[in-house]
């Protein structure tokens, strides 16, 4: 038996009605339901049942202060020219972002859990496209280009395990990291 297992900090309520309602409205564009919208530290894919106590220990143990992260810049991340991802930035390089992101890959190699190999993009998907050219989103882009939904206070992130489902997945939360303090 196994779980689709990731790690993620979730967004404020009132951000997430905010990205919800840039939908465009385009055709071949499936925007991301406001209660999966969420920055991913770390995806795991499939792991063995015996693995998530062992992740859930080591995450436990991670200590960060709360931070402050933008929420900013739309872009898409594209497949031979056609998007294939919607998605808004949070910020150029965050120290403190970044230093968690870090600690949740050594928490799931120490775990048993194969590190994530490519470098790391942190974003948050707002949509998915099918079959979309470039040109029917360029103008939803370029006029998004700068969008600045304001700041998030980071002061946890949570572990889900993932289920596959035909109307989208069903996200359920298994454990959360409190910050030490901070902000």
């Amino acid at each position: 038996m196994s779980k689709r297992l990731f790690v993620a900090i979730d967004l404020p309520d009132s951000m997430r009605r905010s990205l919800a309602g840039l939908d465009p409205d385009v055709r071949g564009v499936r925007w991301t339901e406001p209660e999966q919208m969420h920055l991913t530290l770390g995806f795991f894919g499939e792991a063995r049942e015996d693995v998530e106590p062992k992740l859930r220990d080591k995450l436990s143990t991670i200590q960060f202060g709360a931070f402050f992260l933008p929420v900013k810049e739309i872009g898409s991340f594209s497949s031979r020219g056609a998007p294939k991802i919607i998605w808004i930035g949070v910020g150029k390089a965050h120290p403190h972002l970044f230093q968690i992101h870090k600690r949740v890959q050594e928490a799931a190699l120490a775990a048993g859990l194969e590190p994530e190999l490519r470098p790391w993009h942190p974003h948050i998907t707002i949509a998915r496209c099918g079959d979309v050219s470039a040109q029917a989103l360029c103008k939803f882009l370029q006029s998004n280009a700068e969008f600045d939904a304001g700041l998030i206070r980071v002061d946890a992130f949570h572990l889900y395990s993932s289920k596959l489902m035909p109307a989208g997945p069903i996200h359920t939360r298994e454990l959360t990291v409190v910050s030490s303090g901070g902000l």
